[in-house]
């Protein structure tokens, strides 16, 4: 595809006006999403407290690369294997929130998760008959629960 390079050229345009050094690989996917991966020695000051920086990262891309091929595109953005280490971080803690809700036969809350962080939890969960996943709240107080299933 001939918007790959472009792609690429945006993100290393964009990590060099950040002062960030690295190397970057972009490809699309199925869904016509850009894969964009960097591997750069600075991985902790592009991935931020619990990914923060990285999913801004994301979205300012994203917005760019849109806005430079005049029409709406998905961006994902992963610097070093730290969504795949994320997301089996995640998964675990659905398995252990899950175990608690079932111990203690209330829910448990999860705070402090991002939407895609969230998805994760209640994609893990769906197929246990035993626990039900539910966001309450608004906004940035939004919560993930992980409870009991009423019998």
């Amino acid at each position: 595809m001939e918007h790959i390079e472009k792609v690429k050229q945006i993100t290393e345009d964009f990590l060099k006006r950040l002062d960030v050094a690295g190397q970057v690989v972009v490809d699309v996917d199925e869904t016509g999403a850009f894969r964009v991966h960097i591997e750069t020695e600075e991985t902790g000051l592009l991935i931020g407290f619990h990914g923060k920086t990285l999913e801004s990262f994301q979205i300012i891309l994203g917005l760019l690369v849109s806005k430079e091929l005049a029409q709406w595109v998905k961006v994902y953005v992963n610097v070093g294997d730290y969504r795949e280490k994320r997301e089996e971080a995640l998964m675990l803690m659905a398995q252990h929130a899950a175990q608690r809700a079932l111990a203690a036969g209330r829910p448990i809350e999860l705070p402090h998760l991002s939407a895609s962080e969230r998805r994760v939890i209640h994609l893990t969960l769906a197929g246990d008959e035993r626990v039900e996943t539910e966001s309450v709240g608004e906004g940035n107080s939004r919560t993930l629960l992980v409870k009991p299933k009423s019998s």
